[in-house]
């Protein structure tokens, strides 16, 4: 599943960032729907209004991420296919891929494009979604990422496969791959992001101002989303040794496992849902 900017909870306002995480714990990989009254009351906990918790919901809706369902006067929200596929990619890039890039075999995609000025809205969403795919500028119209990439449906939906050219490829002398990380990406920026969450999260006490693990549990993941989600997985060999997304992710894991019995014993006692059919069943 590729995903969009406007797909992601990272680059979507809050109140859905914090939705895309509830769906994603309570709702992916279950043949169930929610009624929108119980959800309303979970999010009342994370400070959110009704008319906020509605209005995303009814945005989501509308971009076919959820569908609706009825029973006697009350609405259910359920995942669609797209919706599915886009959480069980935040669930790999959170459990799988991990945020630290230690099984690089020292390939790279390289992505070249040339466009006339009369697509230059085009140009700016191929630049944006070559981001948000882990890509960064090397030269131009030349992009770059470690690893294999596939950029296929980026390059379908927007049209671009004659302006478009992708390759596999490595680097050879004089060029160094660590000159590559360092010219192509902002590794300052990043590893600023991963202090932020640190700084947050690493205490003795994290976010004591929220009520309980079921608001914490929903607002740890939403920020580690973001911020894996914004991180290009950088090859470790080319990173600091101190670099601090190693730390942040410990905490991660550690919180999210504190978190998790206490979270769904409260969610069990909120959530109204519905067995519905499984997306793409």
């Amino acid at each position: 599943m590729t995903l969009s900017e406007g797909d992601d909870p990272g680059q979507s306002a809050r109140p859905q960032s914090l939705m895309f995480s509830f769906l994603g714990i309570y709702v992916l990989g279950r043949d169930l729907a929610v009624y929108s009254g119980s959800v309303i009351g979970l999010f009342a906990r994370l400070g959110l209004s009704e008319e906020a918790v509605r209005s995303t919901l009814t945005r989501m809706v509308k971009r076919g991420l959820l569908a609706r369902h009825r029973r006697g006067r009350r609405t259910y929200f359920g995942l669609t296919a797209y919706a599915a596929g886009v959480l069980e990619d935040g669930r790999r890039r959170v459990w799988e891929t991990g945020a630290v890039n230690r099984g690089w075999d020292g390939t790279w995609t390289l992505v070249g494009f040339s466009l006339p000025d009369s697509r230059r809205s085009t140009r700016h969403d191929l630049r944006s979604q070559l981001v948000w795919a882990g890509f960064g500028p090397l030269l131009g119209g030349m992009w770059i990422a470690p690893g294999t990439k596939d950029v296929s449906a980026i390059v379908t939906a927007l049209g671009l496969h004659d302006h478009v050219t992708v390759l596999a490829a490595r680097a050879l002398k004089p060029t160094e791959s660590a000159d590559l990380v360092r010219r192509a990406f902002d590794t300052e920026q990043i590893a600023e992001r991963y202090r932020a969450f640190l700084e947050r999260w690493d205490t003795p006490r994290p976010l004591p101002a929220l009520p309980d693990d079921l608001a914490r549990q929903l607002t740890l993941h939403t920020d580690w989303l973001q911020l894996v989600r914004q991180d290009p997985h950088l090859p470790a060999e080319h990173l600091p040794p101190d670099w601090p997304a190693i730390r942040a992710e410990q905490v991660f894991h550690t919180l999210a496992r504190a978190y998790e019995g206490p979270a769904r014993a409260l969610s069990a006692g909120l959530l109204d849902e519905l067995a519905v059919q499984q997306p793409g069943a």
